[in-house]
Parts: structure tokens; sequence; C-alpha cells
């Protein structure tokens, strides 16, 4: 994951393991369902094993729902982090809810995810805090140094 890609969790690790304020919208009541990207490789793979008859579309992801105040409260906790939850207003188009229905993909698949969101939170802190500590979030993520126009 990039560390500054505009998702929730990344968003939530980096700003914790930097001690800076935790930005949160509304009251942070929305929810979303998060699932770690070893259950979702399972997931693609078990697609592509199906037969070529099967054309889906397919929901995959985690049934569970976290709320975003919740998660941030959590992400604080697991950091260990010395944040604070900042609050913004809400967007008008946020959804209220994210949850996927993965009952299809249960049924074809035999497919569910298996990892929580505590360990999956607690893998991506400790790659988010070793990226930081490195230095490589610098260096990997950058953008190119500016050639300075045609001449």
């Amino acid at each position: 994951m990039h560390p500054n890609d505009g998702r929730v969790v990344s968003n939530f690790i980096v700003q914790a393991l930097k001690d800076e304020p935790i930005t949160i919208y509304g009251e942070g009541k929305q929810t979303r369902s998060f699932c770690y990207v070893d259950d979702l490789i399972d997931a693609l793979i078990g697609l592509m094993d199906t037969p070529d008859d099967f054309t889906g579309p397919v929901n995959l992801g985690s049934p569970v729902e976290f709320e975003i105040r919740s998660l941030a409260e959590l992400v604080i906790e697991l950091t260990k982090s010395k944040s604070k939850l900042s609050s913004k207003p809400l967007p008008a188009d946020d959804p209220a809810q994210r949850q996927p229905d993965i009952s299809l993909a249960r049924k074809v698949l035999r497919w569910e995810p298996s990892t929580d969101l505590e360990a999956g939170l607690l893998k991506t802190i400790a790659y988010f805090d070793k990226l930081l500590k490195s230095g490589a979030e610098a260096r990997r993520f950058a953008l190119p140094p500016s050639t300075g126009g045609a001449k």
C-alpha cells in the first residue's frame, strides 16, 4: 500500500505512527468493512479456478461492518500512538454503510475472509512502521525529480 493513497486504513495508520491527528469525517458513525489482502488474493485465485461457464460478478470482502471512529480508536490503541481524533465535516456523498454480500463467494468459491480486523491491522501497522522508520517512504513514493521542462 502507498502511505498516501488516501484510503482510510493507510491514512489512519500513518497518522498514528507519526502521532499526528487522525482525521475522521462527521461523527465517524459511517461503517466500512475491511478485508486483508491475503484473504482477497485467496478469493481471486478461487475465482480464477471456477469453471469457464461461471462469469460472476462476485462480491468479495469482509461482511463485518466497523464504524470509522472505532477503527481510528483501534489504530491508536494498536500503535500506542499519542494521536487525537480530529473531526471534519462529513462530505455529502460519503456513504453511511459499506458491507458486501459475500453469499455467492461462500457458495461458489467456498471462500470467506479468515483474517480478522485486528490481526490485519497489526500486520499493516508493522509494514508502515518499517517503511517510515527506514526512510523508504520518501525514496519509494517520491515523485521523480523535475527536469525543468524542455530546453
